[in-house]
C-alpha cells in the first residue's frame, strides 16, 4: 500500500472503514445496523478492505450452548493498526515535540528537539530531520500532521501565530517539499479536539466540547462527530471571554477575561505581583493547597472562573460531555469544590449534571492530536490540506 491507499475507496467502503477505525473491534451486525446495510452489502464492501490489508477479522468469542444453537458467531472487524504510521508535531516557542502513531492513534515513539530559531525554513528543516529519523524506525509513514498555536487557513498555511512570530507562512508546502509525504497543518487546539472526538473522550458522542488551559485558553465544539469550524480558532477567544469585568488585569487578555484569570502565565503574574517572587505553576497550586494567602486567593479566583466557563459552555452548547485538557488542569485537583460550586451557581437547579472529564495533556498529547489530524484527513479522502 502507498500513502494514498485510502483514495480509491468508494464512499460506502470509506464509511465502513471509518466505522471500524473509530469503533473497532466491532461486529458486522453492529456496522450493518449503524450504516443501514444488508449483510450481503457489508460483505461486498469489506472484502476489498480485508484484501488490501486495512481490515482484519478478529477472533470470535467462545460459544456457549445458547449461542451455538444460534449459528456461527459473527467475527468482529478491526483495523490493522500498524499497516501505516503517522508523524505528528507540536511546535512551541522554544521546542518541537514529535510523535509517531499507529493508524489507531497509539503513540509508539516520541522525541523533542529545541528550536534554535523560529524562522519558518529552519523549523521546516528541523521537522524534516525529525521525520527522517522517525522514518528510519517506521518506514511506512503515510502522512505528517503539525499543530501550532495560531490561526491556520485550509489546514495548510499559518495566517498568524504570535507564539512563533509567523504571518502568512505556507508551512504545509514548505514541509511537504522536504519530506515527500502529505502534510496537514492546523491550530493545535482544533487538532486536539478532533483527536479526542475520534479516539478519545468524545468517541461516539454527537455533541462534545473541549476546554484547554495552559499558556492560553482554547475551546472547540464537536457536533455530529465533526468540529464546528470557526474563524476564531487560534485567535485567542479566551482574551475576550469576560468572566469578571472587575477581575485582574494582566499583560495578556482583557481585564477579568478567561485568559487573565485562568492561563498559566496570568496566574504566575498575579502571584508574582502579590509576593514579589516568581513561582512555577505547580508550586503555586501546592502553596494554595497549603493555605498560602496570595496563592490561595489567585487560585480561588481561577477556580470560580473555570466553573463559570464550564457552566456557560453547558448552558449554551449543551454538550454530552466537556473535556478539560491542557497543562493547567491540575487546578481541578486543588480547587475542585470551588469549581463545582461555581458550576452550580451558574446552572439551573434542575439542569442535567455535566459529564466533566479532566485530562492533563503534555506536549506529546498535542503532537498526537496533529498526527490524528493527518489520519483523519487521509482516511476522509482528498488532498491533505482540504479535507
Amino acid at each position: 500500500m502507498s500513502a494514498d491507499s485510502w483514495a480509491p475507496l468508494s464512499p460506502a467502503e470509506r464509511a465502513v472503514a471509518i466505522e471500524v477505525l473509530t469503533q473497532g473491534p466491532v461486529s458486522r451486525s453492529e456496522i450493518a445496523r449503524k450504516l443501514n446495510l444488508s449483510a450481503g452489502s457489508l460483505t461486498r464492501l469489506t472484502k476489498p478492505l480485508i484484501e488490501a490489508g486495512l481490515l482484519v477479522e478478529g477472533v470470535a468469542p467462545a460459544q456457549t450452548p445458547a449461542t451455538s444453537r444460534q449459528g456461527r458467531p459473527s467475527q468482529p472487524l478491526d483495523i490493522v493498526a500498524d499497516s501505516r504510521h503517522f508523524a505528528g508535531f507540536k511546535i512551541t516557542a522554544d521546542t518541537v515535540y514529535g510523535v509517531v502513531t499507529t493508524l489507531k492513534s497509539d503513540v509508539v515513539a516520541h522525541r523533542a528537539h529545541p528550536l534554535a530559531t523560529r524562522a519558518p525554513d529552519a523549523v521546516a528543516a528541523l521537522l524534516h530531520e525529525m521525520t527522517d529519523g522517525f522514518a528510519r524506525d517506521f518506514p511506512r509513514l503515510a502522512g505528517v500532521g503539525v499543530g501550532v498555536g495560531g490561526h491556520v487557513r485550509d489546514r495548510a498555511g499559518v495566517v498568524d501565530s504570535p507564539f512563533l512570530g509567523w504571518t502568512d507562512v505556507p508551512f504545509a508546502a514548505l514541509l511537504e517539499r522536504r519530506v515527500g509525504l502529505p502534510v496537514v497543518v492546523e491550530n493545535d487546539v482544533a487538532a486536539l479536539v478532533e483527536a479526542e472526538a475520534w479516539f478519545g473522550a468524545g468517541r461516539g458522542l454527537d455533541r462534545f466540547a473541549v476546554l484547554t488551559i495552559g499558556a492560553g485558553i482554547g475551546y472547540g465544539l464537536v457536533i455530529g462527530g465533526r468540529l464546528v469550524p470557526s474563524a476564531e480558532h487560534g485567535r485567542g477567544i479566551g482574551r475576550h471571554w469576560i468572566i469578571n469585568p472587575h477581575g485582574p488585569l494582566t499583560p495578556d487578555g482583557t481585564r477579568g477575561s478567561a485568559v487573565a484569570l485562568l492561563a498559566i502565565p496570568s496566574i504566575r503574574y498575579q502571584v508574582r505581583a502579590a509576593t514579589g517572587r516568581d513561582h512555577g505553576y505547580d508550586e503555586i497550586l501546592a502553596l494554595a493547597a497549603a493555605g498560602d494567602p496570595p496563592a490561595a486567593r489567585v487560585i480561588d479566583e481561577a477556580a470560580h472562573a473555570l466553573g463559570t466557563v464550564v457552566a456557560q459552555i453547558a448552558n449554551f452548547a449543551m454538550p454530552q460531555k466537556i473535556l478539560l485538557a491542557g497543562e493547567g488542569v491540575g487546578l481541578v485537583d486543588v480547587a475542585g469544590p470551588a469549581i463545582h460550586a461555581a458550576i452550580r451557581a451558574n446552572r439551573h437547579p434542575l439542569a442535567d449534571p455535566i459529564d466533566l472529564e479532566t485530562k492533563i495533556s503534555d506536549f506529546n498529547d498535542w503532537a498526537r492530536g496533529a498526527a490524528v489530524l493527518a489520519i483523519r484527513t487521509l482516511v476522509l479522502g482528498g488532498p491533505m490540506g482540504r479535507p
